[in-house]
């Protein structure tokens, strides 16, 4: 049963404690004093609007397509145990309804002739390309500081984000209503993370998350879907292919350009001809798509170095964890064999994961590799 009094007692406890604690360790200056009390006041915000999907479900005032969104993702939630071996928690067994579009607004920002992000280092999260904001406006104002040195940056809303075990992870507003496959995805990627997850090394964190997400919903499909949902996501998965294979063709012509011995002036000027290209080739994408616009709104703000600088670390080492998930055969000894990867240091774990699979490039052609030879979890 809900029990709001003890609930917010102790999220109230526990952003006292990160108010207290931030003081005493003196970080340093203001401004990053600040940005952790938005981060603490925003979790605390999650907590605080969160209520269990049984109480949305017994209350009458409750919309009856939402009803239906969380008693999917209730579904979904138990498959993920039980058949995937994802943690048994209380993650996703509560809903918050936010105000806004996203949980969250990142901000990546990388040099102008370099397409390697500014890394930030944080608590728990370790150091990652990106800062997290609960407000768009207190993401812009970081961003104009960071165009006024000189760095190209991108500021992108985010609609769910693991707290990796720590906190009990609430479903939202801004996912709750995707469809069947993407809120299935979504549930078995951030439940990944609470699985494995080594400190700095967002490849490795987010290709193993990837795939488990993707291993996870070809069979979530397989058991509760029909043949209309199985070809939506295949056509899905197919313009998610063709738009990567896009992005990562643009990145290398940039990589290219930028290890050249040229000067800044022909530099710039090649570069924003790659990104005109890139816009060009988006167009001629989406005519073959029937004018399908979903991934317009990546395109929402001039493009730079920024909204390229993470293609890849989604899939990037996909094909290792793919062979070596279906070696291990079951979810749970796939689990075993990445917590061992995790614990070896970088080069062991960057020579390993070379050897369960050589790099490749992603095409547009490229449809995912069949994950059915794995057994459910034990």
């Amino acid at each position: 049963m809900f029990q709001p009094v003890r609930h917010c007692a102790r999220a109230r406890l526990w952003l006292a404690r990160w108010r207290i604690g931030l003081l005493l360790l003196g970080l340093a200056g203001c401004a990053q004093l600040q940005y952790y009390v938005q981060a603490a006041q925003g979790q605390y915000a999650l907590w605080s609007d969160a209520r269990p999907i049984e109480d949305w479900l017994g209350d009458p005032a409750t919309d009856p397509k939402l009803k239906a969104r969380l008693e999917k993702a209730l579904l979904i939630r138990r498959f993920a145990v039980h058949e995937l071996g994802l943690p048994d928690n209380a993650s996703y067994r509560n809903y918050a309804a936010l105000s806004r579009p996203f949980v969250l607004w990142n901000v990546v920002a990388t040099p102008e002739f370099s397409l390697e992000p500014l890394r930030w280092c944080f608590p728990i999260a370790g150091c990652v390309s990106y800062r997290g904001y609960y407000s768009k406006d207190d993401a812009q104002a970081f961003a104009e500081g960071l165009r006024a040195e000189g760095r190209d940056v991108q500021v992108g809303g985010v609609p769910a984000y693991s707290t990796l075990g720590w906190f009990s992870d609430p479903l939202l507003s801004t996912f709750i209503h995707y469809s069947d496959a993407e809120l299935a995805r979504m549930i078995f990627h951030e439940l990944a993370h609470q699985v494995v997850y080594v400190a700095g090394d967002s490849t490795f964190n987010e290709s193993f998350a990837t795939a488990v997400e993707e291993a996870g919903l070809e069979r979530w499909l397989a058991l509760y879907g029909n043949e209309a949902m199985r070809a939506a996501y295949v056509q899905y998965n197919a313009r998610r292919q063709a738009f990567l294979g896009l992005l990562l063709t643009h990145r290398n012509m940039l990589e290219q350009l930028y290890a050249e011995k040229t000067s800044a002036r022909h530099k710039r000027m090649r570069k924003a001809a790659i990104f005109q290209h890139l816009q060009d080739q988006y167009q001629q994408l989406k005519m073959s798509w029937g004018g399908y616009v979903g991934y317009d709104r990546w395109f929402a703000e001039p493009l730079n170095n920024a909204h390229l600088s993470a293609v890849g670390t989604y899939h990037e080492l996909l094909p290792a964890f793919r062979n070596l998930l279906k070696q291990e055969r079951t979810f749970v000894r796939f689990y075993g064999a990445v917590q061992n990867l995790a614990s070896l240091d970088l080069p062991q774990r960057q020579q390993r994961l070379q050897q369960l699979s050589p790099p490749v490039m992603l095409h547009a052609d490229i449809a995912p590799q069949s994950v059915s030879g794995v057994e459910p979890a034990k």
